[in-house]
């Protein structure tokens, strides 16, 4: 086995976000389900929840493009593996990415569908509310896969999201075998809830045969795959299934568990919860660059706590300051 050249490669949607300030009484009166994430089907539709958005900012998005711009940030090297299209806002992620030292050399697609958006209404307490048409992202072929690419990356990183549609489900198959074949470890993200009520199924094969090293879960999600009420009685249920689990709990902080060993951390304190947007996938950023550098479960889940805080003090999900100074900061 080589010595990876990546810290972390991640596979997942290529999505540029819309962000808006919202009323919880607009988040009602259009019938969405706040602090949740729901799909857009037709540009049409996504025209017409744009065309009601307050003034909103673009900024480069989607789960796995989060993390590896915040592990970027904190001084890490990533690839990223994501489909966009050959129009506009494909070139917007493309520079994005780019330009916090990601590589990322996945062909545009040609014609329509147009590159994924997501338009995210945030309510006066911090809560987003996210509505995705996932355009050319549910379109990546398993010849768009890098596999040498994949091949340099110590852990090879996969978000729930992009398992919707079959082409990337394929893909994601494809390349979780150049990382298994590779010696490279697999960490996946189980997303969202409803990611698992489509596909809850494969998820729970995918770990029962050993192909992911490390889980992530928020304490929904976690129930949701144990099929159980009780959060204790979920974690005894599937820690001892995978290496390590990490589950979030949002005010609660986090934990992981691994080798029958259970870490925890508080939620950093902050002055004001503004946007709840990535919190997750900066927490997942500050974890995985945490283990890439060999530290410990414990310290990569402050590390993860400490990114979070700072994505959830302002608006939009990519990180605003120096992630690798603040952690320095804020634990030496």
């Amino acid at each position: 086995m080589t010595t990876p050249e990546y810290d972390v490669v991640a596979i997942g949607n290529a999505i540029v976000d819309v962000l808006a300030q919202s009323s919880d009484e607009f988040i009602v009166e259009q019938g969405m389900t706040k602090g949740s994430m729901q799909l857009v089907f037709s540009p049409e539709e996504a025209d017409a929840l744009y065309a009601k958005m307050g003034p909103g900012r673009e900024v480069s998005g989607g789960s796995a493009a989060n993390t590896v711009a915040g592990i970027a940030s904190l001084g890490g090297k990533c690839g990223f593996i994501g489909q966009v299209a050959d129009d506009e806002l494909g070139q917007i992620f493309k520079h994005d990415i780019n330009s916090v030292g990601i590589h990322y050399d996945t062909a545009p697609r040609a014609g329509d569908p147009t590159t994924a958006r997501c338009l995210i209404f945030v309510t006066p307490d911090g809560q987003r509310t996210m509505n995705t048409f996932l355009g050319a992202s549910q379109f990546l072929p398993e010849s768009a896969l890098d596999k040498d690419l994949i091949a340099k990356g110590a852990i090879l990183y996969l978000e729930g999201y992009l398992w919707d549609p079959e082409e990337p489900r394929q893909a994601m198959r494809a390349a979780i075998d150049v990382a298994r074949s590779n010696g490279r470890k697999v960490a996946f993200t189980l997303s969202d809830v409803f990611c698992i009520s489509r596909h809850g199924d494969d998820f729970r094969k995918l770990i029962a045969d050993g192909l992911v090293d490390i889980l992530f879960a928020n304490e929904n999600e976690l129930l949701a795959l144990a099929d159980l009420e009780d959060f204790d009685a979920a974690v005894e249920k599937i820690a001892p299934q995978v290496p390590v689990l990490v589950v979030t709990r949002s005010e609660k902080g986090a934990i992981a568990l691994t080798g029958g060993e259970r870490a925890e951390v508080s939620a950093e304190a902050i002055d004001k919860v503004v946007d709840t947007t990535g919190a997750g996938d900066l927490f997942a950023a500050g974890f995985l660059r945490g283990q890439a550098q060999g530290k410990s479960v414990a310290d990569s889940l402050r590390m993860g706590s400490v990114c979070a805080a700072e994505i959830i003090s302002h608006y939009g999900a990519r990180p605003e300051v120096d992630l690798k100074d603040l952690v320095t900061k804020k634990l030496g």
